[in-house]
């Protein structure tokens, strides 16, 4: 019955809109410099305000003067307030910052805290607020390490799944042994297994209360979950999601509990974004395979709307991150039947990448990213109504 009736809502109000362009709005949240600026979060907040953060210095794992960022759009107003500071552990990179807000309405913020100047030696670090719907930055009551401690069926699901997977090895030598053999001899290390982990995608909350935070890992090139069973007061890792370079995992829900893992793709030709699925709430995951989604080795985001209909923000392109676009399906991702362009330029000529997404409380798509051109470099926003990716390629 329910979903009869929000079929009937979805077909009414498309039915609605087709005579009128759907609403679109786009805006830098702050002005173009020069600064390195990138992998954004948004999240809305239960009075109707905007937060959205991103990392911001000279660099990335390598610059030490990285911290993390944030601005809010308040509820009514029509630009973004003054960016102010989220998080910043001095002399140490601060980035991929996800913002979250949990059943409890507390505002999280995970970020990754680079050790040592190397993605392999992140520690996750997060923070947490009661107090967030005031001007300028939340008011934090916690902070944290999140320490993930994978067990031997981490090694051990790496042993069983990599020589499943079909790649070329025949190149070989006493000093460059097999990448498999490399990584398995690191999955058996419990030090490298427990550092590393990073987000970069929101958190997905299930209806029995779990929370499934989608990590990914430079040193193994694979993906997991963070669990937590109690609103994360603990967290523990699953299985990893073993691929050829699946990481930054978007996870979303089919109705009939399939977990979906929507990843980059980091290895070999041909470059498409990689898939894997969890029929136990998030704690061992399939082989992840090749999509007929092209991903230039770039983020994406994947998010299912209240009406049942799938929502993708990616880069739509296997050569570069010029083109961003969003795509619909509405059989939960057997297919993509609409698709449009947010940003396209030629390449070279512009960068948009590392997405983040959100239905609003009032129905409509809230999307965040990193914009750069020749003038200089932002996070953008964009918000606009699901029925403008329909009005879209069909």
């Amino acid at each position: 019955m329910r979903i009869r009736i929000l079929c009937a809502l979805w077909c009414f109000f498309r039915v609605a809109a087709a005579g009128a362009e759907p609403f679109f709005h786009s805006e830098l949240i702050f002005p173009l410099q020069e600064q390195h600026c990138h992998s954004s979060s948004i999240v809305e907040c239960p009075n109707g305000d905007l937060l959205a953060c991103w990392f911001q210095g000279s660099g990335e794992r390598t610059a030490d003067d990285v911290q993390v960022l944030g601005a809010r759009r308040a509820k009514g107003v029509a630009a973004w307030g003054p960016v102010f500071q989220m998080a910043d552990v001095p002399g140490f990179p601060d980035c991929n910052p996800v913002l979250f807000i949990d059943a409890q309405e507390r505002l999280w913020l995970f970020w990754a805290l680079v050790l040592a100047n190397r993605w392999e030696n992140v520690l996750l670090m997060y923070r947490r607020a009661e107090d967030y719907a005031g001007p300028g930055a939340p008011n934090w009551s916690w902070q944290g390490v999140i320490t993930l401690k994978p067990g031997d069926e981490f090694a051990e699901t790496i042993a069983e799944q990599f020589p499943k997977l079909l790649y070329d090895e025949s190149m070989w030598a006493e000093y460059a042994p097999p990448y498999s053999r490399m990584i398995l001899e690191a999955a058996n290390d419990p030090l490298k297994r427990q550092l590393g982990w990073m987000p970069r995608i929101h958190p997905l909350t299930l209806p029995g209360g779990r929370i499934l935070l989608p990590l990914y890992s430079d040193g193994f090139n694979v993906s997991l979950a963070a669990i937590s069973d109690d609103s994360g007061e603990t967290w523990r890792a699953s299985r990893p999601i073993v691929g050829l370079g699946p990481i930054q995992p978007s996870f979303v829900r089919r109705q009939d509990g399939t977990i979906v893992a929507y990843m980059r793709d980091s290895g070999p030709l041909p470059k498409r974004a990689l898939v894997a699925q969890s029929t136990d709430d998030g704690e061992s995951w399939s082989i992840a395979r090749d999509t007929d989604i092209p991903n230039p080795s770039s983020s994406l985001e994947v998010i299912a709307l209240r009406d049942g209909r799938w929502v993708m923000i990616f880069n739509d392109s296997d050569r570069g991150r010029h083109i961003l676009s969003l795509a619909m399906s509405d059989d939960e991702g057997e297919t993509w039947k609409w698709k449009r362009t947010l940003e396209e330029a030629e390449p070279g000529k512009g960068s948009y990448s590392y997405p983040s997404l959100l239905q609003a409380m009032d129905g409509r798509l809230h999307a965040t990213y990193t914009f750069n051109e020749k003038d200089g470099k932002s996070i953008k926003h964009v918000v606009l109504d699901p029925e403008w990716i329909a009005k879209g390629q069909g």
